[in-house]
């Protein structure tokens, strides 16, 4: 019978991840697990709480969105644990990305008798700074600035607040000359955005890498070049079902390793998280590699 340590990020949702873990804990209760549920106090109170977790044997378990679980994925693989989800934040794209249910009895299922799955995660390395690993994608442009937006209308309904942010940050974007180098093969655009994905989706529901893998060991980068802003709403609906891929002005790449630059320098997203600015060098990029199955996670 596994352990449970779960992580609730109180914020998650506009507020309902609190809500979405007590029916799960009950019913992994009922079935004779011990579970031990902790609010989260902060980032680095967090860390200690997964390494504490990890030690007893605990499954840790984030509950909330994206952002959550990127802020905990990498402490677990790095202490070697497993990794369940209560997808329980406003886009939910890495869990849509695993098929993951959000129903309370398939949920406590899948933490009780789901299979350990090796996935891939994402290091990157702003200059300067030290690596950080997110779980999904990470980019730099319109799709960054949408994220700021998500981050300032939180008094907004959530099912509203993507679909304003990408609407806003379209009308007002700026295009930008971006070097994007993948395992060693460099290429300039101009653009509005580069995603890096491991996860295909992101954005709450944006099927923005419809081929990508979290178990091939590859990042798939999704070039947007810029086009009028006109155009870029007319081609905005395609991006929920992956076919905005067949666009003339979308470049799909993979790889491993890729660097990117950009001048302008404008924001880098991680997980619906901000990242920082993007170098505006070539010679002292942003690096993004892949972590081939580096992460133990519950399916």
């Amino acid at each position: 019978m596994r352990s449970f340590s779960f992580l609730v990020n109180p914020l998650s949702g506009g507020g309902a991840a609190p809500a979405a873990v007590v029916p799960v804990a009950r019913l992994l209760r009922d079935a004779g697990a011990e579970v031990e549920v902790t609010y989260s106090p902060g980032p680095k109170a967090t860390l200690d709480l997964v390494k504490a977790g990890v030690a007893r044997g605990d499954v840790i378990v984030a509950v909330g969105g994206d952002g959550m679980l990127s802020s905990i994925a990498g402490q677990v693989s790095q202490e070697n644990g497993v990794l369940g989800m209560v997808p329980a934040g406003r886009g939910n794209d890495f869990a849509r990305m695993l098929k993951l249910s959000e129903d309370s009895e398939v949920i406590a299922k899948v933490l009780l008798e789901g299979a350990e799955t090796p996935t891939d995660l994402i290091s990157v390395t702003l200059p300067g700074a030290e690596p950080r690993l997110v779980a999904g994608s990470v980019y730099s442009g319109v799709d960054a600035r949408a994220g700021e937006i998500v981050d300032k209308v939180r008094w907004m309904p959530a099912k509203l607040q993507y679909p304003y942010a990408a609407i806003h940050s379209l009308a007002t974007y700026v295009p930008c000359d971006f070097t994007v180098v993948v395992d060693g093969a460099s290429k300039s655009y101009r653009a509005a955005t580069v995603v890096v994905a491991n996860s295909g989706y992101y954005g709450k529901g944006i099927h923005i890498a419809p081929d990508a893998s979290l178990t091939d060991g590859l990042l798939d980068v999704i070039v947007i070049e810029a086009v009028s802003r006109r155009e870029m709403m007319k081609a905005l609906p395609k991006a929920y079902d992956g076919s905005h891929v067949l666009l003339d002005q979308v470049t799909v790449l993979r790889g491993a390793t890729v660097e990117i630059s950009g001048s302008p320098s404008v924001p880098m997203g991680g997980d619906g998280e901000p990242l920082g600015m993007l170098p505006t060098s070539a010679k002292s990029p942003a690096i993004v590699q892949v972590l081939p199955g580096a992460l133990k996670i519950l399916t």
